[in-house]
């Protein structure tokens, strides 16, 4: 025994056997094949896991191009799964493709909560490594807990309202005047050519109508001078009949043609709605325009007023008195 040791100190001590090297899987892309990587025991594993701190699930991931651990502390009732994996491609400007994919395959939606995500397991395809993530069980809340935290939402709701809504409320309202004085100036050139053109076609409508009467009473004066001064009434009687009939047959097909009953009032607001459209087509008016801006300040003027009423406001409601 001595003299085989000797030996060995004579001739060098050998080598140690190399550390066994663990071999970890990574999942490709597709899911279905696999291929293999070798790393020692002491490099951390590409696994995502997720651990709670503080009551926030803190997800650790490798980012691939630096090749080292990074973490993530997501808020699960407020975060989103897109907004983690933005967070997650603006860390890492080597990560062109980030999903997420349920067990099954489906893909999960970017407006989906964390705190649905996270309750149960689910892929995270990034570029074409996809992992497989489990994340912990959290211990369910008693009733009693479950209403405490109940209460201290609320009441962080209401301090934080109480605290926000002035600013909010000047904000919104800053907001809604430069988006009316927006709109104003660009309906201001569209009125004062809306106004032109009214004046115009109020105008031709007016001229029809008296064009009209001159007609009625030219019919009725030629209708006088030929019963006593050129013929009798025995022969103008026919006449008078068929003229008679003649205009129920028009009003008639005014009626089938418009849909509508003559009544002078409607008559003149469909010629100087046809006035109107005609002018503005030659004007190049835009009318769908002008109704649509005269919406927008209608809408932003309701929601001035609504975010102006004295509740909004909390000052004391004016008592509404009856005007009758």
């Amino acid at each position: 025994m001595l003299g085989r040791a000797r030996r060995l100190l004579a001739g060098g001590l050998a080598p140690l056997p190399a550390p066994q090297q663990v071999q970890l899987w990574r999942q490709t892309r597709t899911w279905a094949r696999r291929e293999g990587a070798r790393y020692s025991t002491l490099v951390p594993s590409d696994e995502v896991t997720i651990n709670y701190r503080h009551g926030l699930p803190v997800i650790t991931l490798t980012l691939p191009t630096r090749r080292e651990r990074c973490q993530f502390a997501v808020k699960p009732m407020v975060a989103t799964v897109g907004a983690f994996l933005k967070d997650v491609r603006r860390e890492d400007k080597g990560i062109v493709k980030a999903e997420v994919f349920t067990t099954d395959g489906s893909k999960v939606s970017d407006a989906t909560l964390m705190e649905v995500l996270l309750r149960n397991d689910f892929k995270l395809l990034i570029n074409s490594t996809a992992y497989s993530v489990s994340p912990p069980v959290k211990d369910k809340p008693s009733s009693e807990h479950a209403t405490e935290m109940e209460d201290v939402k609320s009441l962080i709701h209401r301090l934080f309202v109480a605290l926000h809504l002035e600013d909010h409320q000047i904000r919104k309202e800053r907001e809604l005047l430069q988006k009316l004085d927006h709109l104003k100036e660009q309906l201001m050139p569209l009125e004062q050519m809306k106004a032109k053109i009214m004046d115009s076609a109020d105008a031709k409508t007016s001229r029809l109508l008296w064009v009209g009467l001159a007609l009625m009473s030219t019919q009725g004066g030629a209708l006088a001078w030929l019963t006593w001064w050129v013929y009798s009434w025995d022969i103008m009687e026919p006449v008078t009949y068929f003229i008679t009939y003649g205009s129920a047959m028009a009003f008639y097909a005014y009626f089938v043609l418009t849909k509508q009953d003559y009544l002078y009032p409607d008559v003149k607001d469909r010629q100087f709605l046809h006035y109107f459209y005609r002018k503005s087509k030659a004007k190049h008016f835009n009318v769908e325009q002008y109704n649509k801006l005269k919406e927008d300040v209608a809408e932003a003027e309701e929601s001035l007023r609504r975010l102006r009423q004295p509740l909004h406001l909390r000052l004391p409601i004016q008592e509404i008195t009856n005007k009758d």
